[in-house]
């Protein structure tokens, strides 16, 4: 693979909004390790930000870092916006982790940081759009998508700690 697709195969590309709609250039999260997710306030799976912010805390001065992307697209589970996901997140799970704004994961109109996680064509190796709320995706120290995991699967499994580890 040449250097300059190796380079458009990253993350770093992508510039997002947080939840105060401040930008973000992903390029910032440069030599870490990341796991995305795509979270909601209104669904059965919404107790994983509290194992979230576990795994968070773990490994944090390590040089890993969580980003949260709250989303509608599963039925119609994140009714909040904004400052009110903040708020909810801070009150009910003490993330200290980031949180984005509320963004479109799957289908058209998918943000495109989202649309280059999920497309294999796109990222060179992972072909997997969230089925659901909570879907992780684990980024490597280049930027690179390098594992998915589903909802189903806790933050806190030995799968993903494995996983985040071995990166680390």
């Amino acid at each position: 693979m040449a250097v300059t697709e190796k380079a458009t195969r990253s993350i770093y590309k992508y510039k997002v909004k947080d939840i105060f709609n401040n930008e973000v250039p992903l390029d910032l999260y440069q030599n870490k390790v990341l796991l995305i997710v795509n979270t909601a306030s209104n669904c059965d799976y919404t107790e994983q930000y509290k194992e979230l912010e576990e795994i968070y805390k773990k490994y944090h001065n390590l040089g890993f870092e969580i980003l949260a992307f709250p989303s509608n697209d599963f039925g119609n589970q994140e009714p909040l916006s904004g400052v009110q996901i903040h708020d909810f997140c801070q009150s009910k799970f003490k993330t200290s982790f980031k949180i984005f704004n509320k963004t479109k994961v799957k289908g058209l109109g998918a943000n495109p940081l989202f649309q280059f996680l999920s497309e294999k064509g796109l990222n060179g190796k992972i072909n997997m759009y969230p089925k659901w709320n909570f879907h992780k995706y684990l980024v490597n120290r280049n930027g690179e998508v390098v594992d998915y995991f589903f909802t189903i699967t806790k933050p806190n499994s030995p799968k993903i700690l494995y996983a985040i580890e071995k990166l680390l």
